[in-house]
């Protein structure tokens, strides 16, 4: 077997890592713009930030959309380098609040993170609203007028035949029910202005209110057409809302501790 000498095997040594070097940098990037690389790592990054953000799946047209992006933010960060925009003052107070925005996000999502929201938390949650939700559900129809002689004489229409549903499409002031024939679907009774909801749980299943009922909005002809227990929603249809609404209550606190610790002179406004 022939043998080379040993500066001959440390030459093809360095003439291979040389020439494997542009290989393995390029398999770190996705282009090369104007000479300058782009690594496949601001890919990642803004990929990650669509999925956050945008709610999307990963998919093959999204990649592609990613590294075009990415590609070309390169060509314009370059142009807007070449014309000495980075050196103004605009775009440094920019940046600074572009840091700020960041860092923030990233203490909160932090927080968040190391604070989940416990299925223990959601099904007391879930608790304490079902136990608040107990009680009558009332259906009633209503026609809004504006005067109270108005609605004497509407009364007595339906006293005399008419049919309440055609009444309200026709005469009504309130948009929302008048055009479903008044109907107001089933709610609780504190849903309700006190005037209406007190003349409404008085009456039984058919009845109408023999007198206008008067609010801040006018004056009312109210109808009951039925009663029932309240419901509640299963703990899977609303486990969403309860985990986000607790998320946020815990984030509320972790960002009032942060405050209430802080050493400043400065006095907020009543609104924060």
């Amino acid at each position: 077997m022939k043998t080379f000498p040993l500066s001959f095997r440390l030459s093809s040594l360095v003439l291979a890592t040389v020439l494997a070097t542009p290989l393995a940098a390029q398999a770190q990037n996705i282009a090369i713009v104007n000479g300058k690389a782009v690594p496949k790592a601001r890919v990642e990054a803004l990929m990650s930030q669509a999925l956050r953000q945008g709610n999307q799946q990963r998919t093959p047209e999204l990649e592609q959309q990613v590294r075009d992006e990415v590609v070309l933010r390169e060509m314009f960060m370059q142009e807007a380098e070449k014309r000495g925009l980075a050196a103004s003052a605009d775009y440094k107070a920019q940046m600074e609040f572009a840091r700020q925005s960041i860092l923030i996000r990233e203490l909160f999502a932090d927080h968040q993170k190391k604070n989940p929201v416990t299925d223990a938390e959601v099904q007391a949650e879930y608790d304490k609203f079902k136990s608040q939700s107990g009680g009558t559900e009332y259906r009633a129809r209503h026609i809004l007028v504006e005067k109270e002689d108005e609605a004497k004489a509407l009364i007595a229409q339906i006293k005399g035949g008419a049919k309440f549903e055609d009444l309200a499409k026709k005469s009504s002031k309130d948009p929302g029910s008048g055009e479903n024939g008044g109907d107001l679907d089933f709610a609780a009774a504190g849903a309700y202005v006190p005037e209406f909801s007190q003349a409404m749980v008085k009456l039984k299943k058919g009845e109408l209110t023999e007198t206008p009922v008067k609010t801040q909005f006018g004056w009312h002809i109210i109808k009951l057409e039925d009663t029932r227990e309240a419901k509640f929603p299963p703990l899977e249809e609303v486990k969403g809302q309860i985990q986000q609404r607790i998320g946020q209550q815990k984030l509320a606190e972790f960002r009032d501790g942060i405050r209430s610790k802080a050493k400043t002179d400065y006095k907020f406004s009543n609104a924060n």
